[in-house]
């Protein structure tokens, strides 16, 4: 299996890297884990992996910036390849961010990228371990989880608007916070698996492991 952990400039990806690795070994699977900006091997990857730090508009230039890159994320997702995108990542499926300015993301799950408000004892940005709130069976890259298992989190921006049947789990800061996205076969955490520990290493095992309807 060739996993391209795609690299535009932003995201912790040598962690992703290490982590998907890790999770492979765990669950069998011979998995070649590669950091990468080519286009070609992003189309030609089993699994696609978009890590993100910083601000939206940043990343979303970020990745424009790379000819073909985008496009070959979007060329493969669409023929079925599966995705996964961590923070900004995620944040990137919505249509659009409005994080210092309108920036357009893909657009492939409802919603857009918004300043939490949080209550004024909660500070910004949320940071830190927060439980995770899901049914039991709400998607198959939460199996072997249970409801109120901690992940962990770094973020001031978040998903509002979006489709109920496309949220697979939320947190509690202040109210609900949308935690993990799904619609076919890309999904996305707001939180950053790759530090998640034993919670991160299960989605991630989960990912490789999945084979989402086409």
């Amino acid at each position: 299996m060739r996993v391209a952990v795609v690299d535009y400039g932003s995201g912790n990806l040598a962690s992703a890297q290490r982590a998907l690795a890790l999770a492979a070994a765990r669950c069998g699977i011979g998995a070649e884990v590669a950091i990468t900006a080519d286009p070609d091997s992003v189309a030609a990857a089993d699994r696609i992996v978009l890590p993100g730090q910083g601000a939206f508009a940043d990343c979303a230039q970020g990745l424009a910036a790379i000819p073909g890159l985008r496009a070959a994320i979007e060329t493969a997702t669409e023929a079925g390849t599966p995705f996964l995108g961590i923070c900004v990542g995620m944040q990137l499926m919505a249509e659009r961010g409005r994080e210092h300015t309108v920036t357009e993301g893909f657009g492939w799950v409802q919603g857009e990228i918004t300043a939490m408000a949080p209550p004024p004892e909660l500070r910004l940005p949320q940071m830190g371990w927060n439980e995770l709130v899901f049914r039991a069976d709400a998607h198959p890259l939460l199996d072997g989880l249970l409801p109120g298992d901690h992940a962990y989190f770094v973020h001031s921006y978040a998903l509002e608007g979006g489709a109920p049947a496309e949220i697979v789990a939320t947190t509690d800061y202040g109210g609900p916070v949308v935690a993990m996205v799904a619609a076919g076969n890309r999904a996305g955490t707001q939180f950053h698996v790759e530090k998640s520990q034993e919670v991160g290493l299960r989605i991630l095992a989960n990912f490789l492991r999945w084979s989402p309807a086409p």
